[in-house]
């Protein structure tokens, strides 16, 4: 593919930016890439790794003259990032970013740019329990989902430019409302997060009663809860402060069938059970026909070596 922009910005350099500087270099998507981490160590390693092309150690120096910059870094601190490089934007400039909420992100960051630069807000719906420059990938974003959530004003050529750039890195990509946005996320990313680090908070609790056996005796159930509740702590902190009426919506609802299963539980009632795991396995097998996992029985995760 043909170079889509001449100086991309990464401000921060974690699991997602540097998978996103590895495939834009695998596709020639970018004619040059810069970054800005707080840590100079982490600037220091992308640097070390080839990620990109030069570390600043500011973010208002990192955007001069870019005309592709990407917040990667929890949504807490958008808004002071956000006003640190409104003056320093090109005139032209695209900005988005790979956040997981998008209504609070907006209000993050919308206020601050200034008039001729494209805000376009963005969710990439990839990632590991790994964080840190060394965790990124080029394939990471090969086959996923990148929702893009742009404003009512928004530039069709600068809108269709960075769509592109999502397809060169290997995604599909989506349109969609904000809130609307927040919603599905709740569903699908943000409330199966809160319970697993619930579920291991409890199995915690427990392992200090049995001497250790939770962990020693973890079945595969466990096991994917802790890779789960493994994720950036920031970062979660951030998701359920920032889409806190979303995610109270669902986890109300979930709240309601788990009383419902333990009541068929307690009462015996086989019937209830089968349907209900009958109906929701269903929905596993439609994940797979989507083609965003497989059917193996290590859930599609490479096996430790």
């Amino acid at each position: 593919m043909p170079v889509l922009y001449d100086k991309v910005a990464l401000i921060g350099l974690g699991l997602i930016a540097s998978s996103m500087a590895l495939a834009m270099r695998r596709a020639g998507l970018a004619g040059s890439i810069v970054g800005h981490a707080r840590s100079a160590d982490t600037r220091a390693v992308a640097l070390e790794l080839g990620l990109i092309d030069a570390a600043c150690a500011t973010a208002a120096e990192c955007v001069a003259d870019a005309d592709l910059v990407v917040f990667c870094v929890p949504v807490g601190v958008m808004d002071a990032l956000a006003a640190e490089v409104g003056p320093h934007l090109a005139p032209g400039a695209c900005v988005t970013d790979v956040g997981s909420v998008k209504q609070a992100v907006i209000a993050a960051i919308g206020p601050h740019m200034p008039a001729g630069v494209h805000f376009i807000p963005g969710h990439p719906l990839a990632g590991t329990e790994h964080s840190g420059p060394r965790a990124g990938f080029a394939e990471l974003f090969d086959k996923r989902w990148c929702i893009l959530t742009p404003m009512e004003d928004t530039d069709p050529a600068a809108l269709t430019r960075l769509q592109d750039l999502w397809k060169g890195m290997g995604a599909y990509v989506d349109q969609m409302d904000p809130a609307h946005h927040d919603l599905v996320l709740a569903v699908t990313s943000h409330t199966p997060h809160l319970i697993a680090y619930t579920m291991v908070g409890v199995a915690d609790d427990l392992r200090r009663v049995t001497d250790s056996e939770v962990i020693k005796y973890s079945a595969a159930g466990f096991r994917d809860f802790t890779r789960i509740a493994a994720s950036d702590p920031t970062m979660w902190r951030d998701v359920f402060l920032t889409n806190k009426d979303a995610t109270l919506e669902i986890l109300g609802r979930f709240t309601e069938e788990l009383f419902a299963l333990q009541r068929a539980i307690r009462r015996g009632d086989g019937d209830h059970l089968h349907e209900y795991f009958t109906r929701t396995r269903a929905i596993r097998r439609s994940i797979i026909e989507a083609g965003q996992d497989t059917d193996a029985p290590d859930f599609g995760r490479a096996k430790v070596k």
